[in-house]
């Protein structure tokens, strides 16, 4: 279970958020299955958090830095994650559909068996993302760079893949 005060202090807003990780770098924050529905947090410095399970439904985490991260089983419907870096991301599992991920950063991500129907990847890059077993039905990858991602069994039913770098 998440940190209650860690919790706290993310509500507070990116700014006091991103202040409290400068100065206490070396701790993990923990906001496992954390209810962030719709919460605010354009700029965050999530970097390495533990956000498994966590409700970010609509949550608006544009330039967030994700990057190693795990948000394994999390559900992000329908959340903003553009220009968002999540490399090296943990998201199997995730519900991102609906998601928009556009110019945001997704390389060598692990989003094996992640629903990522109808979500937005204009522009995204998953260069050695891992989206085996994943769902990519409907989504848009217009412009997206996939330079070495694993599609194995992925369904991309309807994807639209113009411009796509495969």
């Amino acid at each position: 279970m998440a940190e209650a005060q860690h919790i706290l202090l993310l509500r507070e807003g990116a700014e006091a958020w991103n202040a409290w990780r400068g100065a206490n770098p070396s701790i993990r924050p923990d906001l496992r299955k954390a209810n962030l529905n719709g919460a605010n947090l354009h700029g965050a410095f999530l970097r390495s958090a533990d956000l498994g399970e966590a409700n970010l439904n609509r949550a608006n985490l544009s330039n967030a830095i994700l990057a190693g991260a795990d948000l394994s089983g999390a559900d992000l419907s329908g959340a903003n994650l553009s220009r968002a870096n999540l490399g090296s991301a943990i998201l199997n599992r995730a519900n991102v559909s609906r998601a928009n991920f556009s110019e945001a950063n997704l390389s060598a991500a692990d989003l094996s068996g992640t629903n990522l129907s109808l979500a937005n990847f204009s522009g995204a890059t998953l260069s050695g993302a891992d989206v085996s077993r994943g769902s990519l039905t409907g989504a848009l990858l217009r412009g997206a760079n996939l330079d070495r991602a694993t599609l194995a069994s992925a369904n991309l039913s309807g994807a639209n893949l113009g411009g796509a770098y495969l």
